[in-house]
Order: structure tokens, then sequence, then C-alpha cells
């Protein structure tokens, strides 16, 4: 009772907060005690909710941004809290429509903070609705605006907002490799501008370099087939090696975990196929020997680099945590490079336990993790999208709808660090999905490899 009480006292002052704004925002009905009895307690809560996503979403035309502000952030608690299958059904393109107009360049002079608030909002709800239409609408709306916002420099403090919205949106609605590598692309030029007559270089930052690296981290994870071009991924893992050397610790471990990922998907291994399938020494089967032998190289200098990180001595003023969780992160990636062991992962989520067992599957738990905050568990434990991305299934909804619970053979496949092994088990999850009737897929489109063709 202390908790929905509280609930309800939150619902109220929120509503207070949009009403003491501005006098033109819309002000709440008052509900009869008499009316209060003969409404079941559960009802009520969400009848009050659902008032309180619509006035929020009243308020987001009011002309102060800092109404908007406000409005923007009661919507992000309300999809975090629950989730809002109802609301989205009814007001879908009016939240979007609205978050857009907050984000583009238009009649609204949204603040940074807005924009990042309305950039998160827009993330919520791609979570919310999942694979189908919607969230194709999603992404065709967004991802051109997010991109004209990223390439303002008016203020750095609303880009991670933008990126995670960027990496959420495609990751939720885009259908193809291209339209991710396109997202991926995106995120680099954020510290890689293409530098032109009207653009001025300028030195990012350790925060701003820590957030591209994830964003672009998390798209990664969804790509298995990869387009060999040498160039890109040697500028690419020669960047991220650098970054190991740097001083901020949030940039070392974002860079450490995208180079495991860029190893664990193959990259190096493609090369080496190629450079073998070269036989009559023309130039341009010289390429991949040179390629191979140049990420070789590569691999060998960022091996070094991780088995220094995992036993360096505290710095001045290090936190003892921060430097304990660089440590243990960087002997699982030195792990992973001499005996091919991936790192396996516990979460709790409630009373059940989700297990990773790959760097992929790490780096989209830790990225969905951050981006939900305190909306992790809820989302978790109801989301039929992160269900399937994670191949999870709560104790409460297998017991009530006896659905499929994987295998011993499955979950001996799951948790072999066996490349081999990891390989099928991708095969036989994505194919499993496949199958499964009446589903639209987004992103696992992209990840179907078939080793055979």
């Amino acid at each position: 009772m202390g908790k929905r009480n509280s609930q309800r006292k939150s619902v109220a002052s929120a509503s207070a907060m949009f009403d003491s704004d501005d006098d033109s925002s819309a002000t709440s009905s008052s509900t009869a005690p008499s009316d209060l009895m003969s409404i079941p307690e559960t009802e009520q809560l969400q009848s009050d909710q659902d008032s309180l996503l619509d006035q929020a979403l009243d308020s987001l035309d009011e002309k102060r941004s800092s109404t908007r502000e406000k409005a923007f952030s009661s919507i992000i608690e309300a999809f975090n809290s629950n989730m809002q299958h109802q609301f989205v059904e009814k007001k879908f393109a009016t939240l979007l429509h609205q978050c857009l107009a907050s984000i583009k360049k238009g009649p609204k002079k949204a603040s940074s903070k807005e924009i990042a608030l309305a950039a998160h909002a827009i993330g919520c709800l791609a979570l919310t609705v999942g694979c189908g239409d919607n969230a194709r609408e999603i992404f065709e709306e967004a991802v051109r605006h997010v991109e004209e916002s990223l390439a303002s420099n008016s203020d750095v403090s609303k880009i991670p907002s933008l990126l995670e919205c960027l990496a959420i949106i495609t990751f939720v609605g885009g259908n193809d490799q291209e339209e991710t590598e396109r997202s991926m692309d995106i995120m680099w030029r954020v510290i890689h501008p293409k530098l032109g007559s009207n653009v001025v270089a300028v030195k990012p930052s350790a925060p701003l370099i820590t957030a591209v690296v994830s964003a672009w981290s998390f798209l990664l994870s969804t790509v298995s087939n990869l387009k060999l071009n040498s160039k890109n991924w040697q500028n690419s893992i020669s960047y991220l090696s650098t970054l190991l050397d740097k001083e901020d610790r949030s940039v070392r471990i974002a860079a450490g975990e995208a180079l495991a990922l860029v190893f664990e998907i193959g990259v190096i291994d493609k090369y080496s196929s190629e450079s073998r399938s070269a036989s009559d020494g023309t130039q341009e089967e010289i390429k991949p020997q040179e390629s191979y032998i140049f990420l070789q190289g590569l691999k060998g200098k960022v091996i070094n680099q991780c088995k220094n990180l995992a036993v360096e001595a505290g710095g001045k003023g290090s936190a003892k945590k921060d430097l304990n969780s660089q440590r243990n992160l960087f002997r699982d990636i030195s792990d992973f490079f001499e005996y091919g062991y991936s790192p396996e992962m516990s979460t709790k989520i409630g009373g059940d336990s989700l297990q990773t067992s790959s760097w992929f599957q790490m780096i989209q738990l830790n990225f969905i993790k951050h981006f939900l905050g305190g909306g992790f568990t809820k989302h978790m434990q109801e989301n039929e999208f992160l269900h399937d991305v994670f191949d999870f299934t709560p104790k409460k909804k297998y017991l009530s709808n006896n659905e499929h619970r994987m295998s011993g053979l499955e979950k001996r496949m799951f948790k072999s660090p066996n490349s081999v092994l990891n390989k099928a088990r991708t095969q036989l999850l994505d194919k499993q999905r496949l199958l499964t009737e009446g589903r639209k897929f987004g992103h696992y489109a992209v990840n179907m490899v078939d080793d055979e063709a």
C-alpha cells in the first residue's frame, strides 16, 4: 500500500508540475472519493498514469522549453515504469512527431536538454513497439533529423542521447545491413568529421569518445556478414588501439570491448581466408595478404596493451572499484585472445538470471541496461522484443504460458567458448526466430548467415 500511495502522490505532483509551469498547460480533472471506491485500485493507478501521459503529451505544445523538458522527463519515467502499449496504440504518431519537432530545426527553440530528452523518448518508444511497422516508421522518420542534430556543433551535451537514440532505432527498426552500416558511419563522423571548407576539427572529449565507441559497438554486435573493406577496418582497429593508451578509464574500457567484439566476429579470420585464396600473385590478390599481415600486427599490439591494462597499478586518485573493473575486463579480453574463451556473465532480473557467453551479447545487454536505467528490470520481465533479442523467458511467463525453454543441447551450445559452436548456436537461434510465425524481424534479417551458401 505504501508503494501505491507514493505512486499516486508522484502522479499528483507531476500534474501540479505541468500546471505550475505555464498557465496554458492542461489541468488534471479531479475524481470524487465515491468514484475511487468503485474502481479497482490497479485500474485507478493505470487510469492515473494514462491521464498523466496525456497531460504530458499536451504539454509538449507549450512555448516554454522548460515545460517541454519536464513533460519529456515524465513520459520517459512512465515508459520505464510500465509497458505503455495502450498509450502507444492510441498516441504513437502524435508522440513521435512531437519528439521529432523538438529535435529538428523548426519553430520550436529547443534547448540541448530538451533535444536529449526527446531523443531518449524516441528510443523508449522504439523499444516499446518492438519490431514491426511502427519501429520501421520511427527509423525512417527519425534517422535524418538525428543525423542533422548530431552534425550541429551548438552543444555537445545532447550528443550522447542522440547517439543512443540512433543506435536503438537502428537496432529495432533497421531492415538491412546497409542501414546499420550507415548509422555506424554517422556515429563515427561525430569524432572523425569529414573535413571541408566549412568544417573545423574539434578535439573530442573523453565522454564523447566513450559514447560514440559504445553506440558503434552496439550496432556492430548485430552485424555478422561483414563487408571486407580493409582500409576501413585497419583505420578502425588502429584508432581503437590508440584509445587503449588514453588516460580516461571509460575510454579504455569502451575501446577494449569494441576490439574484443571486432575480433570475435572474425575480421582477421575473413582476411586470412582471402589471403589463402590468393595464388597467382596478381596485384589484386596480394592486397588481402597485406591486409592480413597488417591486421595480425595490430592484433599483437592490442594483445600486449590488454595484458598491461589487466595488471595496471592504481594511479593517483584512481577509484579502486573502477580500477578493478578495468583489470577484470582486460583480463577477460586477454584470455579471449589467448584461449578463445568469451566471458560468461549472469545478470539478475527479478527472480530470474540472464546468462550471456559472448562479447556481442554482453555489449548488447550492457547498452540496453544503460539506456533503460531504472526501467531495465521491468522491460526485461515484460518486453517481448527484448525476450527475443536475448532469448530470455522469465519464469513467471514460462509457467503461465508454457513456452519453449532451451534444451540441454542448446544450453551446452550457448555456454561453450568454442568459436565453432558459438557460430552454430547463433545459426540455431536465428533459424528458430525465422520459423516463428507472425514475427517481424527488424535487425534479425541482417544477422542471418548461412555458411553453406
